[in-house]
């Protein structure tokens, strides 16, 4: 018993490797735990924070941003927290630091404007997975000028997962794992953004050659 406790003690994490452990996760835990600690709120958190239209115009013109970090219920956030941790465990490489956060705050951004002028009919809207697109292809993007063959595989199927969804609507059990509608729309508009940002940096890096 006592070597048993002895090598589970010394099989331990060292402060050191611990401490570069968690530096390593930051870029992921500054998404995902504000999303755990707003979700806590309740709908109390999700009504005064949620993408509403109607709010907007009116000057609550945060709610194009804050609207991506609540969700419908603690299964809709599940679903995106678990799609939000493959993509950074994907695209860690090639978005490493503050990459990965800010790329989800401008997609955030990209889809609720998105919202604002394309889907005028659309009261109220909440979840992350829009800008989780944003992330998935510019992710796919660099993979793919790095010469991986992985980021060509992500790209097309993000594109076939598109062009479903505006044809023929949402993915198979996708909103009963919701638990709500999906908006396929804001799904389009964060990998239209990130398709803007990778577009972008051409330009910028072409302009300064």
């Amino acid at each position: 018993y006592n070597n048993g406790f002895t090598d589970t003690l010394m099989n331990l994490p060292e402060p050191s490797n611990l401490k570069l452990r968690l530096l390593r996760l930051w870029p992921l835990l500054v998404v995902v735990v504000p999303c755990l600690l707003l979700a806590c709120g309740g709908e109390p958190v999700r009504e005064a924070l949620r993408y509403d239209r109607f709010a907007i115009l009116a000057g609550a013109w945060w709610r194009l941003f804050t609207g991506n970090f609540v969700h419908l219920g603690w299964s809709h956030l599940a679903e995106d927290m678990a799609g939000c941790i493959l993509l950074w465990l994907l695209f860690e490489d090639v978005l490493p630091g503050w990459r990965f956060p800010a790329l989800i705050a401008v997609g955030a951004l990209g889809v609720g404007l998105g919202l604002l002028v394309g889907d005028p009919d659309l009261r109220w809207y909440v979840g992350i997975s829009g800008a989780l697109n944003t992330v998935w292809i510019v992710g796919a993007m660099l993979l793919m000028r790095r010469g991986d063959g992985i980021g060509w595989l992500l790209g097309v199927f993000l594109l076939v997962k598109l062009v479903y969804e505006q044809y023929l609507g949402p993915l198979p059990f996708s909103e009963a794992t919701t638990g709500g509608v999906v908006v396929v729309d804001a799904h389009l508009y964060g990998a239209f953004t990130g398709a803007l940002l990778v577009a972008a940096s051409l330009v910028w890096r072409r302009a300064r050659v």
